[in-house]
Formats: structure tokens, sequence, C-alpha cells
């Protein structure tokens, strides 16, 4: 069980903070069931959720394994996917997100950049699922290596620039 302040992954949320702990007074709900009251760190409003639920529910990674990851980066692979059939493409990336793994997250976004450079070299716009999911991806990424490293979201681009250019060096 999670504590009052931990930062969680909670499904397709996010990273959110574990503001409570306890039954919720709300009309309807079963008073005796503990709940945890969630507070998503990128956007307002709180979630409710019993804390025996199905929904996935996991720690925001530790700073060091946000610098291990982001070292790691040249060496995850983006997939070479290359179904053109959009429902099937949509698929493939949903069931990456659905890992909730920051790898998972820099493969689609490995992927995603990587046809739309192809797209770009014959002429073509960017494919707009592969648009969504990257975003979607670095979104989700972004967060939880911001509050694992302690940075803000817009920061994150730049440390993992500057991370990988001190590594080649």
């Amino acid at each position: 069980m999670y504590q009052v302040g931990d930062m969680i992954i909670y499904g397709g949320e996010g990273v959110c903070r574990v503001e409570a702990i306890g039954p919720i007074d709300m009309h309807g709900i079963n008073k005796d069931k503990l709940y945890y009251t969630l507070s998503p760190l990128y956007r307002e409003g709180k979630i409710y959720t019993p804390v025996d639920s199905k929904v996935f529910m996991r720690p925001v990674i530790s700073r060091e394994a946000a610098e291990t990851l982001i070292r790691s980066i040249p060496d995850i692979e983006g997939d070479q996917y290359r179904e053109k059939n959009l429902r099937l493409l949509n698929e493939h990336y949903q069931s990456l997100i659905r890992t909730h793994q920051c790898e998972d997250m820099v493969q689609v976004i490995k992927s995603a950049y990587s046809r739309r450079q192809a797209r770009h070299a014959q002429g073509s716009k960017p494919g707009q699922v592969d648009e969504r999911y990257m975003k979607r991806a670095e979104e989700l990424l972004h967060g939880e290596l911001a509050v694992a490293l302690g940075i803000r979201r817009e920061e994150v681009a730049d440390y993992i620039s500057k991370t990988l250019a001190e590594i080649a060096k």
C-alpha cells in the first residue's frame, strides 16, 4: 500500500501524488472500503480509486533509475514496425504505452521519430498516429523523469540532451 505523499504512476494518467488514504464520503460509495485520493501532477482535479483497484499503479522510478535510463537511451532500439494499417499501428503503440515502462516510452518515441524521418525523406507529412503516440509517450516519460530528477517537465528534454552529449565526449 502506498503512503500519503508518495508519487506514483496511475494508469494512463501518469504521475500522481497520494493525497489521502481512507474511506470517502460520497453518496453510493461503500464507506468500509479504503480509497486513494490522488492528485495528478500535470492537470487539475482529483482521482478517487480503491486501494485494491485493478488499475495499474507503481511508484515513480528513482533518480538513479532515471539517470541509468537516460544513459541507455542510445542503446534502446526503436522497433522497425512498418505496418501501414493504421488500426494495427495504433494497437501496436497502445500495447507499448500500456506497459507503463519508461523503456517502452523511449521505444515509442524513437519508433515514431524514425517513421517521421522516413516519411519526410519521401516528401510525405508525418503520420497522425505516429505523432499522437510520440507526443503521449513524451508526456508520460518526461513527467516521470521530471519527478525522479527533481526538475520541471519542460527541462527534461534539455537534461537528456546534455547528458547524452556528455556521454558522447
